[in-house]
């Protein structure tokens, strides 16, 4: 169907996929019904929910066996006492696995961003075996490119690994792969990109995170809507295949994907599966 290493690029990071899930009422029950247990989930933070609710689905999807990733998102902790509880409360469930954007929240209390949060993390001996940190393949609405890419290179002795931010611009995705290793930046990245989303879910999904959120999230993502929206939905599969040779690149580091479901659960495995199946026929 293809040719073989592109073929064998895109097995390898599909079979490395993880499911980015919002923690609704309904998420628990999603992910038991249609998530294998080996995709780890990851679960973000909401200003609008907070961290607690966060936690709770993380703990209960702990629980069923699943490696969960929960957010802690930087803004929305106070200090270093809240960070040494959160720090015990996960591990003690078993979570060695955390992800730490700065978040779209205000500040609450000591950490204006994720460098300051990660900062005090190594000060309490780095508990956590994995901590990923985010990466913005495309212009930060507020960041000069320059700056995120140095961002990174700050946080290289804090985190394990680097999560892309959406983009739908295979080129982008290159060049922006290829700074960051002529950087020096040389932690594993998994590439951020969408679940298949229907337009009417999509639309009642803005609504459930919050006005508020939707909007910031919109603001900064004004092409991404847009294109997420489109009648027929986007799987992502062209955009993965057009990335693919940059991805396979000796030295390039790209281990797996994050698959942002926007709570699309069923319809990302089904289209995982699907895409495995017919990439290995």
């Amino acid at each position: 169907m293809r040719n073989k290493p592109k073929a064998s690029t895109l097995t390898r990071l599909l079979e490395n996929a993880r499911y980015e899930v919002l923690p609704t009422a309904s998420t628990e029950d999603k992910v038991l019904a249609h998530v294998p247990r080996e995709v780890a989930v990851t679960v973000t933070a909401s200003p609008s929910k907070g961290l607690e609710s966060t936690f709770d689905l993380a703990e209960r999807l702990a629980g069923h066996g699943y490696t969960v990733v929960p957010h802690v998102a930087a803004r929305m902790v106070s200090g270093r006492t809240e960070l040494e509880e959160i720090t015990q409360r996960l591990l003690g469930k078993g979570i060695g696995s955390i992800f730490v954007p700065g978040g779209d929240a205000e500040a609450v209390g000591d950490y204006p961003d994720a460098l300051a949060l990660l900062e005090d993390l190594k000060e309490l001996g780095s508990p956590f075996p994995h901590v990923g940190i985010t990466g913005y393949p495309e212009s930060h609405p507020t960041i000069h490119d320059d700056l995120t890419v140095q961002s990174m290179w700050d946080k290289r002795r804090y985190a394990t690994h680097i999560v892309s931010n959406l983009t739908f611009d295979p080129a982008v995705v290159r060049d922006w792969v290829r700074r960051l290793r002529a950087r020096g930046v040389t932690m594993p990245l998994l590439l951020g990109l969408p679940g298949p989303v229907e337009r009417a879910k999509l639309l009642g999904m803005a609504t459930k995170i919050g006005v508020g959120e939707s909007t910031r999230f919109l603001a900064k993502n004004k092409g991404l809507f847009a294109r997420l929206a489109a009648p027929g939905g986007f799987t992502g599969e062209s955009f993965l295949e057009k990335c693919a040779p940059a991805l396979g690149e000796e030295g390039a580091l790209v281990e797996g994907l994050h698959v942002f479901t926007f709570n699309q659960i069923a319809e990302t495995e089904a289209w995982r599966t699907d895409m495995l199946q017919r990439l290995q026929s």
